[in-house]
């Protein structure tokens, strides 16, 4: 077995739009050469740097998610501020553990393509992964990971259980209870949707809602940034299921969490109460979507 971790940075984007692509390129490749030498001094091997990004393998896991926690401390408590100014770096990280194929020091296989999805995942400063690794961890680092619930990452046939790590002390306890509330029957289920003046409940075994600009969607968002038609909902083997289908993706926040699952053409379940951010990150004047699920 391999544990493969797909780091990848932040907004690298806008961060070259902002220095140019001389000074940007410099400065990334001096900070994936350092984050290189932390995740070797855990025992991994850097199989190959992905232009903003790692792509790393492991004989262990507790090496892998240890390399990880210790990146994303590092750049929490340290800032790095490319150009010395605008915001810090931050790492969406992405990490599997299974089979793969080595040929000529590359890798290839299932277990690669879930770890780069689950990176795509992440949001920022987020590590995800999936069962795999959560059951091959100690007790003391499995206590780390959260379930966020089953999840359909892209290419995958089936809805596989993907954990957000916990790396940072004092987070919200609902996404402690998502896994519980995954398998608790309590019975018909409603989920309602609030965005502004608008107001829509969807009942269990309704049919499937969608969320866009367009004017035939249940629910309308007129905004820039959100697509035509940017997601749906539908009710589908017990849960309410948010599906992106859009341009720029959605940004879900459960609970008081300040941090999102990041939806890219992938899908997740709703559980619980929180907030849905069409087509960018939430702040100010984003479009946004108060859900609540009740029995």
């Amino acid at each position: 077995m391999t544990t493969v971790v797909f780091a990848d940075l932040v907004g690298s984007t806008s961060m070259f739009e902002r220095l140019g692509d001389e000074t940007a390129s410099r400065f990334v490749t001096q900070l994936v050469g350092a984050l290189s030498q932390v995740f070797q001094q855990h025992g991994g091997r850097v199989v190959k740097l992905l232009g903003d990004g790692l792509f790393v393998v492991f004989s262990q896991e507790g090496d892998a998610l240890a390399a990880c926690v210790a990146i994303q401390k590092r750049l929490l408590d340290k800032p790095i501020r490319p150009g010395g100014s605008g915001a810090p770096v931050q790492m969406q990280m992405g990490m599997e553990s299974g089979e793969v194929i080595e040929i000529d020091g590359d890798c290839f296989g299932d277990t690669v393509n879930s770890a780069a999805r689950l990176a795509d995942l992440a949001g920022a400063a987020q590590i995800l992964t999936t069962h795999n690794v959560w059951s091959a961890l100690g007790p003391v680092q499995r206590a780390s990971l959260r379930s966020l619930g089953p999840m359909h990452l892209r290419g995958k046939a089936e809805a596989g259980l993907v954990y957000r790590v916990e790396w940072q002390t004092g987070r919200d306890d609902d996404a402690t209870m998502m896994g519980r509330a995954m398998v608790t029957d309590v019975g018909p289920l409603v989920l309602e949707l609030v965005a502004g003046a608008q107001a829509v409940q969807v009942n269990a075994g309704s049919a499937r809602m969608s969320i866009g600009r367009g004017a035939g969607a249940s629910l309308a968002l007129n905004d820039p940034r959100v697509s035509r038609m940017h997601a749906t909902l539908e009710w589908r083997g017990g849960q309410f299921v948010l599906s992106d289908a859009s341009s720029y993706g959605t940004w879900v926040y459960f609970g008081n969490q300040n941090e999102a699952v990041v939806l890219r053409r992938t899908e997740c379940y709703l559980v619980g109460s929180g907030q849905i951010s069409a087509g960018c990150e939430r702040k100010e004047g984003s479009p946004l979507i108060s859900f609540s699920i009740r029995s």
